[in-house]
């Protein structure tokens, strides 16, 4: 009698751990959207560097937008290939700045010569981030930040077979 029901007991554990992750994984609820992140305040020489982008950005000063960067430094846009220098940073953002570009910070860190900040981006009267960046930082010893690397992607859902 004790082996007929350990045998059963064993088979009922046996067909629930099996059942349980096929029940969940053909479930139709969608996942759940996150939360927003919290902006952050961010010490005002690097402050600068997310309100002289935006201004620049605005202004379509491209000259002026490429000098926030390091001399050597990169965009990394979404769907594109990498470029690097100024002059390169000035032809890939052309035709592309203009407007009322916005930027705010979820995270930053920044020592003495090297930073980052993580944020997110919208533009005109939008109440939530189209997407996100990175922007990784360097400046000389005392010097201004400047931007070593700008990666940035939307927050649009990929197109399926893109």
């Amino acid at each position: 009698m004790i082996s007929t029901m350990s045998a059963r007991l064993f088979s009922l554990a046996l067909l629930l751990s099996v059942s349980a992750p096929l029940a969940a994984q053909t479930s139709t609820q969608a996942p759940a959207t996150p939360a927003p992140l919290p902006s952050v305040t961010l010490p005002p020489a690097l402050d600068r560097v997310l309100r002289d982008y935006e201004k620049h950005w605005a202004s379509g000063n491209l000259a002026e937008l490429s000098k926030i960067f390091s001399e050597d430094g990169f965009v990394m846009q979404n769907g594109k290939m990498p470029v690097r220098g100024r002059a390169a940073i000035q032809e890939v953002y052309k035709g592309g700045a203009g407007g009322q570009l916005k930027l705010r910070a979820y995270a930053f860190a920044a020592g003495d010569t090297v930073g980052y900040i993580l944020g997110g981006y919208t533009y005109g009267n939008a109440t939530s981030d189209m997407g996100k960046f990175t922007l990784t930082l360097r400046r000389a010893r005392g010097g201004p930040w400047l931007i070593a690397s700008d990666m940035d992607n939307s927050n649009a859902p990929r197109r399926p077979g893109s």
